[in-house]
């Protein structure tokens, strides 16, 4: 498929459409009417990890499964000869890993049967605007915890008090309704305590932490008890700079993600894989302000379950929300909490076999450790 070139300019300088596909950012390719790739921008290459070349020589469907929403939309495009688009679409392969994208795509007119088609990486803002829906319920959780603490857990104690005086003067059967009441209302106590956790206002202390002493603490911890049945990994970078936190707060995070991690491994070939690199670049602006934001340090808790439905993904750190049977659905919002807390963010990209929780943190402002 040839590109032509647009028209000379005013300065009689004709500018190839390919220079300028080149220098977009976002990946572009044109797929022909038997399902192959005809043509690839330069972010396209670098997306799939091929040169143009070797993707012209394969189909569609070696580069991404076959089964991939992308595939179907592609046939939309073809059936309707009209414009497409799909958002929060996730792309995942062994070679290229998984990104979460918004696709557009369109016909070519003059090629029939030829779908173009635009790959846009959800960025570090969109990112963001997720960690800050998560911090919102977090305080809403925290507002609520507060007026339960006092007009709950106060009446719930009467009660038990009441159940447990009665019990002494009735019989065996009664006796066993009465323990079920003071256990459900020790069950709502115990969920009140653990909501009470979001309302503590006080900032945290920090001190220089070596991410990596962290993760080896609670790896052995999971290790020596929920664990036993995981294989662990761990690709460290140790050039890693210290992080500027809370180490006992850090503990607590990555227990609870390697235990929901190990939670969901099962079995033979249960694996879980603990990832740290330095990503430069990696700058924010935070809403409201003029200051931009560092998070170089990334930290991934990486497993081989069977993953998050694709349903719950959007909302997981939100409070109440899981997918374990009996759960309260507050692990992972805590966890999101203290994240943002020491101004972080945590993110969930997951499909079956990989489920990967990424912990992006600004680096010690002293430098290194």
């Amino acid at each position: 498929m040839a590109l032509v070139k647009f028209r000379k300019t005013k300065d009689d300088h004709p500018v190839p459409v390919e220079q300028v596909i080149n220098a977009l950012s976002d990946p572009v390719f044109v797929v022909d009417p038997s399902d192959r790739i005809c043509y690839a921008n330069l972010a396209a290459e670098h997306f799939f990890q091929r040169s143009a070349k070797a993707l012209r020589r394969e189909g569609l469907t070696t580069v991404i499964p076959f089964d991939s929403p992308l595939v179907a939309l592609i046939g939309q495009v073809r059936s309707r000869s009209a414009s497409v688009s799909e958002y929060g679409l996730v792309i995942s392969t062994p070679k290229i890993g998984t990104h979460r994208v918004d696709v557009q795509m369109a016909p070519i007119p003059e090629e029939p049967e030829c779908v173009a088609v635009t790959l846009r990486e959800l960025g570090i803002a969109s990112k963001i605007d997720h960690q800050l829906l998560h911090r919102g319920a977090a305080r809403s959780v925290a507002s609520m915890a507060a007026v339960l603490a006092h007009e709950i857990k106060n009446p719930l104690s009467g009660i038990r008090g009441a159940a447990q005086l009665v019990e002494e003067n009735v019989g065996s059967e009664e006796k066993s309704l009465l323990r079920l009441i003071c256990q459900e209302t020790d069950r709502i106590v115990a969920l009140v305590d653990r909501m009470e956790e979001f309302t503590d206002p006080r900032p945290i202390d920090r001190a220089p932490i070596n991410i990596h002493e962290v993760l080896e603490h609670v790896r052995k911890l999971a290790e020596n008890g929920f664990a036993k049945h995981v294989r662990f990994v761990e690709l460290y970078d140790p050039s890693l700079p210290s992080v500027q936190g809370n180490r006992d707060q850090l503990i607590q995070v990555f227990l609870n993600l390697i235990k929901n991690a190990a939670e969901s491994t099962k079995g033979e070939g249960a694996e879980i894989k603990l990832t740290t690199a330095f990503r430069h670049g990696v700058r924010v602006a935070m809403p409201g302000t003029r200051e931009r934001m560092e998070l170089p340090l990334e930290i991934c808790v990486i497993d081989n379950g069977d993953g998050v439905p694709e349903d719950l993904q959007s909302h997981l750190f939100d409070p109440f929300v899981t997918t374990k049977p009996g759960g309260t659905g507050l692990g992972l919002a805590l966890v999101a909490k203290v994240i943002g807390d020491h101004g972080g963010i945590i993110e969930c990209d997951s499909t079956p076999r990989q489920t990967n929780f990424r912990v992006l943190l600004p680096v010690n402002a002293e430098g290194r450790s």
